[in-house]
């Protein structure tokens, strides 16, 4: 029997990462015209998740019927799929370890595991999956939550990694390298500092005439609608994926 405090704690933490993702949403305007929305899906999943998560764990935070959840994480399990089959027709094999989607599929897999799997006493069908995370309830197939629960806390923590590794505070801004200007740049012999290195000058025979090209990072102080300040800052998002992974996986173990 786990104690309803504990219950109550991860659930309080799971709102908490709903309000946080509604708040991305809300900032970021992934719906004007114009605004990109690479991240959007994420912020998506992450409030959903977060809702459906803390209707898992107390029983007067639930709102959809178990089935209704099935199928909106079906809908995004599908969805993050074809992202990682994109990503790895872009990146190969590596999309799968260190990809930008290849968490959320987990994630996404997981929750609708859990829906579809929860099999619940008949003395306390009535309690839906609340009952189940008191210990009044299982998983079928327990050896599937195991696996899924070793893969959560494999990716929480590489995330823990990287958000506390050297230049972790650019890592997740995946238009970070989108946003790098490739700006042609005239090498001449009275060339000053900040311009491309000197070009020896085999090819042309004029310094002056050679054009090399400069790879600058985007100006930090330009707006940007994914990494940012405050709610949009990458690691914002990262640590409720964090919060998630720990989440889940604790979710699935107590109910093998």
């Amino acid at each position: 029997m786990i104690p309803a405090w504990i219950l109550d704690t991860f659930a309080a933490i799971m709102l908490a990462v709903a309000a946080v993702s509604a708040a991305r949403l809300v900032v970021a305007r992934p719906w004007r015209q114009g605004t990109q929305a690479v991240l959007a899906d994420t912020d998506i999943s992450h409030l959903l998740m977060g809702i459906a998560m803390a209707g898992m764990l107390v029983a007067s935070l639930q709102t959809l019927p178990n089935d209704a959840w099935a199928v909106v994480f079906a809908v995004l399990t599908a969805w993050f799929a074809y992202r990682v089959i994109r990503d790895a027709q872009a990146s190969g094999v590596r999309a799968l370890a260190g990809g930008h989607c290849a968490p959320h599929l987990i994630h996404a897999a997981a929750m609708l595991y859990m829906f579809v799997a929860f099999t619940a006493p008949a003395a306390h069908a009535s309690g839906g999956m609340a009952g189940g995370m008191s210990g009044m309830g299982t998983l079928q197939a327990s050896f599937v939550a195991f696996v899924f629960a070793l893969l959560l806390i494999g990716y929480t923590i590489w995330d823990l990694d990287q958000l506390s590794g050297p230049g972790a505070s650019g890592h997740y801004s995946l238009v970070a390298a989108r946003t790098a200007l490739t700006r042609p740049v005239l090498v001449g012999a009275t060339a000053g500092p900040g311009t491309a290195a000197a070009v020896p000058p085999s090819a042309s025979g004029s310094v002056g005439s050679v054009v090399a090209t400069k790879v600058q990072p985007a100006d930090a102080s330009a707006p940007s609608t994914h990494a940012g300040r405050g709610v949009r800052a990458p690691w914002v998002a990262t640590s409720c994926r964090i919060a998630m992974g720990v989440t889940m996986a604790f979710m699935l173990l107590i109910m093998i």
